[in-house]
């Protein structure tokens, strides 16, 4: 089972966006999904009440962060996805110390990108593998992205900071498509929006697998 942690400790930074769009994305009969909405807020659980079926599954505030994620294993789910609220507090940590992988939203702005390194910190000391995603973005300019997206990425290559080498642009879709309960991918699968989640989903599927080998690997190596 693979879990996703959606962190950041600045809001507004697209965590539970993000969630919800990749989650409809990877909700297939061939791969069960589960939602857990960590966070007070509760804009997961909002958009998922609004969506009206179990398709992907939620669990709303849960108390026992890691029961929740040994029962989804049991019940055979493939993929958890985990909105966390934006801060450090003892179910952030909990959540990325459980993680697969560390998914690190952030706007290319001067307070989003200094949000990033605590995050990062969290990640880093307990040996996770993590992530920033450049999300509402600026749309590109002739293919090329404008400059305060490249100001960003620069920033987080400068911190150390892995970053998906695309960017999720502030698009109408996405909002229209939480609206209607739905993710990019079904409000209109040909939509820019749509294209951009396929690209981001299998960057992580490919993120995935890599660390799946490496881990094996390394299993392999203590064995001999």
């Amino acid at each position: 089972m693979n879990v996703l942690v959606f962190a950041s400790r600045k809001g507004g930074s697209g965590k539970s966006t993000l969630a919800a769009h990749l989650a409809t994305y990877i909700a297939t009969p061939e791969r069960k999904t589960l939602l857990v909405d960590c966070d007070p807020q509760g804009s997961l659980s909002f958009w998922h009440r609004i969506r009206g079926t179990e398709n992907p599954a939620l669990k709303h505030n849960p108390r026992d962060l890691v029961q929740v994620l040994k029962t989804a294993q049991s019940e055979g789910y493939d993929w958890v996805l985990v909105d966390t609220p934006p801060n450090k507090s003892p179910i952030v940590v909990e959540a990325i110390r459980n993680a697969t992988l560390v998914i690190i939203p952030t706007r290319p702005s001067l307070f989003d990108i200094a949000a990033v390194q605590d995050t990062v910190a969290i990640a880093r000391e307990l040996r996770k593998p993590y992530a920033a995603v450049i999300n509402g973005a600026p749309a590109k300019r002739g293919g090329d992205e404008t400059p305060i997206v490249a100001d960003a990425r620069g920033a987080l290559n400068a911190l150390k900071v892995p970053v998906w080498a695309g960017q999720i642009t502030h698009r109408a879709d996405f909002s229209m498509a939480l609206a209607e309960g739905e993710g990019a991918e079904e409000f209109d699968p040909g939509s820019y929006a749509a294209d951009e989640l396929g690209r981001l989903w299998t960057a992580i599927d490919r993120s995935i697998k890599a660390v799946q080998g490496a881990y094996k690997g390394r299993g392999t190596r203590s064995a001999a």
